[in-house]
């Protein structure tokens, strides 16, 4: 149906007869000459339509409405030298159609417009209504060819590196990963259910078990949580696992994946080696261990300065084995006014939403004078006050917040904080004009996080991970002791702030397996349950191994300049887990339930 893309047309195609097919972009009519630009995949070209030339190609165009399904035949030649379009890879040529054929018309009013000149913003929920329309347009278009280029990309170079590609299964069973299960009910086995794996993490070291050594994947991933920006109920993540390399081997193939990724979509050549931070390192600084290094504001612990001094609030933080920290903002007594930090004000309300109960500041002034509320600066001594600017780096203009709480609340405070001044100082550049890539793994994560609510541990990634050596020790005799408080062997890639990817050294030791998970609060009975066959297999010949996973979705919204992972995915779900395209999720006939064994105790709220 069409001899070339839209798109591929140059000044050498000059005089050739073409046949193309594609989508009416826009049409005008200039007094008895009519234009239009035809779309498909590979571009667009403009058609000329002259009736003294092609009357009934005329005929036809006289009709033409937007988005309509057309063929075109006719012949390449050279623009006008007036009416060279520099914006279009085809400007210098257009078609002087001599045919033109309707393929499909468009018999509805469109829910908005398509063309790709038109970027003007269209509601999301109608966008997702009609996804179908919004591929169509520019944005959407090249996302998903750019999302294609990364996965292209990441392939071969794994491939290159002896990897193979491996399937592992959709259903599955029920493990305690973290986030709740999507379940699947069994018509075949009455009463018992699979569940949607939240990763194939079991199955990716089964594969290493199984001698297979490098395994990768696209895959496919589930999990009914809380959603949000970055967060979709099904993702896809680049899984990846080997055998025989230790955490420094690991590491370094996986920088160079993520360097062959970007060179090839971005033509970015990144520095390596990455910048490292241990966990207990990010989370004292940046109060995050996911921090944003692109710019300054580090997290300042104070604790010490301010134990002993009389405003209560400072001093009764620290005597409650919390923490007193600050952020140093440059500029801030300018920027940012006392009523943006009081209660009310947008910068409060940053913290708030946090957990805290607010902010206290510091403005320094010329000379190392400081401007605060009389608490604070009638129970700050002058050699206190001197430590505290020479502490923070402040100079004359600069803005103190302070956290002052639970350890937890005020890295969480002032991390929100943090980034929050960030984009409203223009500290770092709107998502679609960035060009810094700011790379960074966090390592030495905690193996374990008390869960005070449940009087247990918890596994921080997830309970697989292998511990440190030095932190555990040689004696299994010791192991209770020792696991709670050690590190893992886990690590995180972080950029620009955001989680890329994260993994960990594996255990392989069915013993150490075992304790650990006796360590998160799973009896031996209920251990050889849930993972019997686990333990089973690494009692058969398991090799040392670890690995890590990417989310694609979300290292393709940066690589897009986007801010929602939605814009890089075909048919994505809305925040409250539904698609607005199919209407689903949706009611099924009770004979599918009675099929199925199961019963709805759905109510309709009223």
């Amino acid at each position: 149906m069409r001899s070339h893309g839209c798109g591929d047309l140059r000044s050498s195609s000059v005089d050739q007869g073409v046949e193309l097919s594609g989508w009416v972009d826009r049409r005008r009519d200039h007094g008895g000459v009519i234009f239009v630009d035809l779309r498909d995949r590979s571009g667009t070209v403009q058609i000329t339509v002259d009736p003294d030339l092609g009357p009934e190609a005329f005929a036809v165009a006289e009709h033409l409405r937007n988005e309509t399904v057309v063929q075109v035949q006719g012949r390449v030649r050279l623009r006008p030298q007036e009416s060279l379009n520099t914006r279009l890879a085809t400007g210098e040529v257009e078609v002087l159609a001599s045919q033109l054929t309707v393929l499909n018309a468009v018999r509805k009013p469109l829910p908005f417009p398509v063309s790709v000149h038109d970027e003007e913003n269209t509601r999301e929920e109608l966008r997702l209504r009609h996804r179908y329309l919004d591929l169509r347009r520019g944005r959407m278009n090249g996302n998903l060819r750019l999302r294609a280029r990364t996965i292209q990309a990441a392939r071969r170079f794994l491939e290159e590196q002896g990897f193979i590609e491996v399937e592992t299964p959709v259903l599955t069973r029920s493990t305690p990963e973290g986030a709740r299960d999507y379940l699947v009910p069994s018509r075949v086995c009455g009463g018992e259910w699979f569940a949607l794996p939240q990763s194939p993490q079991l199955f990716k070291q089964l594969l290493m078990v199984g001698g297979i050594e490098r395994y990768y994947q696209v895959a496919r991933c589930f999990r009914d949580e809380d959603l949000r920006a970055d967060r979709q109920p099904e993702f896809t993540q680049l899984d990846i696992e080997m055998s025989f390399m230790g955490q420094e081997e690991i590491l370094e193939l996986n920088e160079a994946l993520i360097a062959s990724i970007w060179k090839a979509v971005k033509g970015v050549e990144l520095p390596r080696p990455f910048p490292r931070l241990s966990w207990h390192e990010a989370m004292e600084r940046y109060g995050t261990d996911r921090p944003d290094t692109r710019y300054g504001m580090e997290l300042t612990n104070v604790s010490d300065l301010v134990a002993g001094m009389g405003f209560k609030v400072f001093s009764g933080a620290v005597a409650a084995g919390g923490s007193v920290k600050c952020i140093a903002v440059p500029g801030g007594n300018d920027a940012l006014s006392n009523v943006r930090i009081k209660p009310g004000g947008d910068v409060f309300s940053e913290a708030q939403a946090a957990g805290a109960g607010g902010l206290a500041f510091i403005r320094v002034r010329e000379g190392g004078e400081i401007d605060t509320i009389g608490a604070i600066k009638d129970n700050l001594s002058a050699a206190t006050k001197a430590e505290l600017i020479e502490r923070t780096g402040a100079v004359p203009g600069t803005l103190l917040l302070f956290g002052a709480g639970d350890t937890a609340t005020v890295n969480k405070a002032l991390d929100r904080v943090r980034q929050y001044l960030a984009r409203e100082l223009g500290l770092v550049k709107p998502e679609r004009e960035n060009d810094c890539w700011n790379f960074l793994w966090v390592v030495d994560f905690p193996m374990f996080e008390f869960n005070a609510g449940e009087n247990r541990f918890e596994a921080l990634h997830h309970p697989f991970c292998a511990p440190n050596a030095d932190d555990l020790g040689t004696d299994p005799a010791q192991w209770e002791a020792t696991l709670p408080a050690a590190r893992a062997q886990a690590y995180d890639l972080v950029l620009n702030g955001l989680e890329l990817g994260g993994g960990s050294l594996r255990i392989h030791d069915s013993a150490l397996q075992r304790q650990v998970l006796q360590t998160v609060g799973l009896s031996p009975e209920e251990a050889e349950r849930q993972f019997g066959f686990l333990m089973e297999a690494l009692d058969l010949g398991a090799p040392p191994h670890g690995g890590l996973a990417f989310g694609i979705d979300r290292m393709v919204m940066l690589l897009a300049g986007e801010e929602s992972i939605r814009d890089t995915i075909a048919f994505p779900k809305t925040q409250q887990a539904r698609c607005l395209l199919t209407q689903a999720p949706a009611d099924v006939a009770p004979q599918q339930l009675s099929d199925l064994h199961v019963a709805s105790t759905w109510v309709e709220p009223e």
